[in-house]
């Protein structure tokens, strides 16, 4: 076959975003938005495209990063690059022309995380063959993106999603609607309470969140293009919950809940989630992703009674093929792996602080 390779630029923004829509691998981490979005965070983004008879048959969104201090890059391709991972001729394709891009940047490396079951065990073989190493982090929902989720076929009616649920589940979606909770689409104007409602969640269960303006560039950038959407649950006037989704294609993801401490009897958690599996299947959607769970699964993991949740929608449990990193600068390389973590944990430890040195 005769592929060609181009690094492209605005003018091919949709043509890009077009075509992870249609193949059975793209994601939202991937669109052209998402790569727009970290821009603003620090990252430097670059998308390629692999054509065969001028229509793209691969794609990737690198984002490159410079470490602190020394500014010397890394790559991440956030849940791609979007291709046939069983093509051999082209992922080789996709990753020679990746490696002359680390080249002339002077990358470190480069990190995947794709959208590949662990049981796929042929994906591993070949990344192994290519030079690349595992990169577990053993830490939270192990890994930059979550590595155990659950994913849920929505292309049932929904009768028989429902029915398929577990019993409590489906009880409780129905008094979240008898008790009168509303469950509408948010606005650009919603999202103050929603960060409020959402730092009310991170303060009880314990964990960072990012800055308001933060969410205010995910709505910007995502929701009027339609590749996400903010849901608010009232009850009695009040926002008791609410939830950004990204979509993009045939697929959906839940990626932020936040839920207020009052009102927590009359469940809106429930039938939040429920009213955006309809509405992912209003939009064509086949596949609803509930996103990180932890992947140690006895009762005492302070993060079950999250598996317990969403495992209620009968969603399938998935394991990912995790985190594998292509050296480029082997010394430089062995020296990020050991003082990275070093320089989170200081990092986090002077957020913490400062945070209860504010409550204080």
């Amino acid at each position: 076959m005769t592929y060609a390779a181009r690094w492209i630029d605005e003018s091919e923004h949709r043509r890009f975003n077009d075509f992870l829509a249609k193949h059975p691998k793209g994601h939202v981490l991937q669109s052209w938005e998402w790569g727009e979005i970290k821009s603003r965070t620090g990252w430097k983004p670059w998308r390629l495209v692999i054509e065969e008879n001028h229509e793209i048959v691969a794609a990737a969104s690198i984002l490159e990063r410079k470490i602190p201090v020394v500014g010397i890059p890394i790559f991440y391709a956030s849940r791609g690059p979007v291709a046939d991972w069983k093509n051999v001729e082209l992922f080789d394709l996709v990753l020679a022309e990746i490696r002359s891009l680390a080249k002339a940047r002077g990358a470190i490396f480069l990190k995947v995380d794709p959208d590949i079951p662990s049981s796929e065990k042929e994906l591993e073989q070949y990344l192994l063959s290519r030079g690349f190493r595992s990169a577990e982090s053993g830490k939270g929902f192990e890994g930059v993106q979550p590595k155990y989720v659950f994913r849920l076929d929505i292309s049932p009616d929904e009768e028989t999603l429902l029915k398929n649920m577990q019993q409590k589940t489906r009880y409780n979606i129905r008094l979240a609607q008898k008790k009168g909770v509303h469950i509408r689409k948010g606005t650009r104007e919603d999202l103050p309470e929603f960060y409020r409602v959402l730092k009310e969640t991170t303060e009880r269960d314990r964990f960072l969140v990012r800055a308001y303006s933060y969410f205010e560039d995910l709505y910007d950038s995502l929701v009027p293009v339609g590749l996400g959407e903010l849901f608010i649950a009232e009850y009695e006037g009040n926002i008791i919950s609410g939830t950004l989704a990204f979509v993009i294609g045939n697929k959906a993801w839940y990626i932020y809940g936040a839920s207020s401490n009052a009102h927590r009897n009359v469940m809106p958690n429930y039938l939040i989630q429920w009213e955006m599996i309809r509405w992912a299947k209003s939009l064509g959607c086949t596949l609803y992703d509930f996103r990180g769970v932890p992947g140690h699964l006895t009762e005492d993991n302070p993060l079950y009674g999250l598996y317990r949740f969403k495992k209620g929608f009968n969603g399938e449990y998935t394991e990912f093929i995790g985190e594998w990193d292509l050296v480029y600068r082997p010394v430089t390389y062995f020296l990020w792996n050991h003082l990275e973590p070093l320089y989170s944990e200081v990092i986090k430890g002077l957020i913490s602080k400062l945070r209860r040195a504010r409550r204080g």
